[in-house]
C-alpha cells in the first residue's frame, strides 16, 4: 500500500473519530430535554437519539456536505496534510470540552480547524497577506449569519411555542399539560435528533470527500458525496450519541434552566424547525447554538430569572473561542507537519 493510500485512510479515520466525538459532545442537545423532564432513562434516550440520528440518512441529501468539503475552502489550497491537522485540532477541542461539560459547536470546530489549516498552507506558500486567500467568501456568508441567527431563533420559536400550548391549554391543569407532553416529547425529541443527524453528519461527509478530491482519489466535489462516506459518518455521530457524553447533558438539562415536559416539548421542537431551515439551505448549522437557545427561551418564557444566564455566559464564552482556537491550533500542527514534510 502506497504512502499516500495509508494517510488518506488515517485521515478518514480522523475524520469519523470527528464525528463520534461530535456526536457524543451533541448527545445533550438531543436527549438532554427528555432526559431532565424524566420522559426517558438516560439509557433508553441515548438509544432513542442515536436511533434517529442514523435515520436521518434515509431522509437527507448532502447538500450540508458540499458546502463545508468545498464551497468554504479553495480546494486548490487543500492537501491531505491540511485536512488532517483540521480534523486533529478539531477533534482535540471537541473531547476537551465534553470532559468539561461545555457544550460547544461542533461545526465551528470543524469549520475553524479546516479554514485555519488551509491558511497555514497559503502562508507558507506565498505569505501573510495572502492568508485568506485560502478561504471562499461567498461560502461564509450563511454560515456566519446562522452563528447569530440559530440561537435567536431557537429563542425566539421556542417561547412563541410556549405562548401557543399555554393558550392552546388554557383550561387544563399543570399535571394534565405534563401527562399530554411527556408523550410528545417522544416525538419532538426524535424530531430534533433527526434534525441532528441531517446537517452535522453531513459536516464529516462533506471533509472526507475534501480529503479524497486532494488526494485525487475523486475528481470534484461535484461528483457527489460517495455512498460508503455518507453511512460510515451516520454511523459514527450515532454511536458517539449512544455513548453519551453525561457532564454536558447535565449542563444542558439541568443547570441552565428548569424543564418540564411541555417547556422541553418547546425546546425540541423549536430547535429542530431551525436545524432543518439551516440544513434545507444547504448550511452548516450549530444544533447546540440552537437548542441552548431555544432552552433559554422556554426559561425566559416563565421568568428572566428563572435561567442561569451566567452559565450561559460561559456556555456563549466557549462558543466564541472555538472559531480562533481551532484555527491556531490547525495552523501550528500544519506548520509542524510541514517542518518534517516540506511538500504538505
Amino acid at each position: 500500500m502506497s504512502p499516500d493510500m495509508i494517510l488518506l485512510i488515517v485521515i478518514v479515520a480522523a475524520a469519523l473519530l470527528f464525528d463520534y466525538f461530535n456526536g457524543y459532545n451533541d448527545a445533550a442537545n438531543s436527549i438532554a430535554t427528555i432526559v431532565a423532564t424524566k420522559v426517558l432513562s438516560p439509557l433508553q434516550a441515548v438509544i432513542w437519539a442515536a436511533f434517529f440520528n442514523f435515520a436521518a440518512f434515509f431522509l437527507v441529501g448532502t447538500s450540508v456536505a458540499k458546502t463545508v468539503g468545498g464551497d468554504m475552502v479553495n480546494l486548490e489550497y487543500v492537501t491531505p496534510i491540511t485536512v488532517l491537522a483540521g480534523l486533529i485540532s478539531s477533534a482535540a477541542w471537541l473531547w476537551g470540552s465534553s470532559h468539561l461539560g461545555l457544550p460547544i459547536s461542533a461545526t465551528h470546530a470543524l469549520i475553524g480547524g479546516y479554514a485555519g489549516a488551509a491558511m497555514a498552507r497559503v502562508i507558507h506558500l506565498k505569505g501573510w497577506t495572502f492568508a485568506f486567500d485560502a478561504l471562499r467568501p461567498s461560502g461564509w456568508t450563511m454560515p456566519l449569519v446562522f452563528v447569530v441567527l440559530s440561537p435567536l431563533l431557537g429563542m425566539v420559536l421556542s417561547y412563541l411555542l410556549m405562548i401557543a400550548i399555554h393558550w392552546i391549554f388554557r383550561h387544563s391543569s399543570p399535571a394534565k399539560m405534563d401527562k399530554w407532553f411527556r408523550s410528545l416529547q417522544l416525538l419532538s425529541s426524535a424530531v430534533f435528533s433527526l434534525s441532528h443527524g441531517s446537517n452535522d453528519a453531513q459536516k464529516t461527509m462533506g471533509i472526507i470527500t475534501g480529503a479524497l478530491v486532494a488526494a485525487k482519489v475523486q475528481g470534484s466535489i461535484d461528483e457527489g458525496i460517495p455512498t460508503w462516506v455518507v453511512l460510515s459518518a451516520y454511523t459514527a455521530i450515532a454511536l458517539g450519541t449512544a455513548s453519551g457524553g453525561w457532564k454536558v447533558i447535565e449542563t444542558m438539562g439541568h443547570r441552565i434552566t428548569k424543564l418540564k415536559p411541555r417547556s422541553g416539548f418547546a425546546a425540541e421542537t423549536a430547535g429542530a424547525m431551525s436545524v432543518f431551515l439551516a440544513t434545507g439551505l444547504g448550511v452548516p448549522a450549530s444544533t447546540t447554538h440552537t437548542i441552548a437557545g431555544a432552552i433559554a427561551g422556554v426559561g425566559s418564557f416563565h421568568r428572566p430569572k428563572a435561567v442561569r444566564w451566567r452559565l450561559a455566559n460561559d456556555i456563549v464564552g466557549a462558543w466564541i473561542l472555538t472559531f480562533p482556537l481551532t484555527a491556531i491550533a490547525a495552523a501550528l500542527i500544519f506548520t509542524l507537519v510541514r517542518l518534517f514534510v516540506p511538500n504538505a
